[in-house]
């Protein structure tokens, strides 16, 4: 793969991975000014941080990665889309990791 082409495709992933977040956005969280609703609420019920349930989810697929790395390639969900999920807990987690301020940065920019 070409680095143009390995370009391209992050693109492509990154696209992806903000569609899978803004369905699961509609889906799980039901609070549309609270990104991090579900995770919160199992929290809750669980006794565990959002950062701990979060977690649970990213390793569930994260074990099916390795599982495909390892050569069960027959899976009920296609390793790209576990990878896509994959991507999207990691951007949630970056996103849990910024204080509750009007104004977030990353790096020297305001986001």
């Amino acid at each position: 793969m070409s680095r143009a082409e390995l370009s391209n495709l992050i693109e492509t992933i990154f696209t992806e991975v903000q569609s899978t977040r803004e369905a699961g956005q509609k889906e799980y969280a039901r609070e549309s000014n609270n990104a991090f609703a579900n995770f919160e609420r199992i929290g809750g019920l669980l006794h565990k941080t959002r950062e701990e349930i979060l977690m649970v989810y990213l390793l569930k697929h994260m074990d099916g990665i390795v599982s495909w790395v390892e050569g069960h390639k027959s899976q009920r969900e296609d390793v790209t889309g576990r990878i896509t999920d994959a991507i999207t807990y990691l951007c949630l987690l970056w996103g849990m990791t910024l204080k509750d301020t009007e104004q977030q940065t990353m790096g020297d920019e305001v986001i």
